[in-house]
């Protein structure tokens, strides 16, 4: 009886994970795609399934900029699913001025290390944010109320008229929000932050906005 329990536990676990990797895996099916095109015809096609080139031109960090960031999280992204698919699955990665964000929740401290190590080999990173949790997979319930979180705070930048919201990126892993992006002032920084603080179901708010005129920002 109890090997057949044991079993039974280890079964529900098993379809638990491929449930989470299912989700995972249509969150990601754009990026997956670009994955496996030629690195040359990969920012762009990112870029112009995800935002026009004008839209790009306008971000804070130029359009120059924009394709830089695409390419790198490619890479990354090849370097994850070429290494492990868990890697590729659980863990959400944000580029800003070769600024890398790896947020997620994985297996083990050594998943935890492997993926800021495949990060650190890709050319343009310039430095690497481990936000990752080590512990028990996210709930497939887990995963779609961070996806609503995300949403909600997204779309509270966007009406709100002292925030520029498309220098900034959001993550929601487990109730965790990570910032990302380029504020023109603090006051600008703030707002997003406290957008984020005052969305239901957020437990934590961690914040690596940088201000426009920060002289650790790339060419300042």
């Amino acid at each position: 009886m109890s090997a057949r329990s044991g079993n039974e536990r280890h079964q529900t676990k098993t379809r638990g994970r491929h449930q989470k990797r299912s989700y995972g895996f249509f969150r990601n099916l754009v990026l997956a795609g670009v994955c496996i095109l030629p690195l040359s015809g990969c920012a762009s096609f990112v870029i112009g399934a995800g935002a026009t080139a004008g839209v790009a031109a306008f971000q804070e960090r130029g359009l120059d900029g924009a394709v830089s960031d695409t390419a790198i999280t490619a890479q990354i992204w090849q370097k994850f699913l070429a290494h492990d698919e868990n890697l590729f699955l659980d863990i959400e990665i944000e580029v800003v001025e070769g600024e890398v964000l790896l947020a997620g929740q994985v297996d083990s401290v050594a998943d935890e290390l492997e993926a800021v190590k495949l990060s650190w080999q890709v050319d343009g990173v310039r430095s690497v944010h481990n936000e990752m949790n080590v512990g028990s997979d996210l709930s497939l319930m887990d995963s779609a109320g961070d996806l609503v979180i995300t949403t909600k705070i997204k779309a509270s930048l966007m009406f709100d008229g002292d925030v520029f919201a498309i220098n900034f990126s959001v993550e929601t892993v487990n109730g965790t929000v990570h910032l990302m992006g380029i504020a023109q002032n603090e006051g600008e920084r703030n707002r997003v932050i406290a957008h984020a603080r005052e969305t239901s179901y957020v437990k934590r708010v961690v914040s690596h906005i940088r201000l426009k005129d920060d002289a650790n920002r790339r060419g300042t």
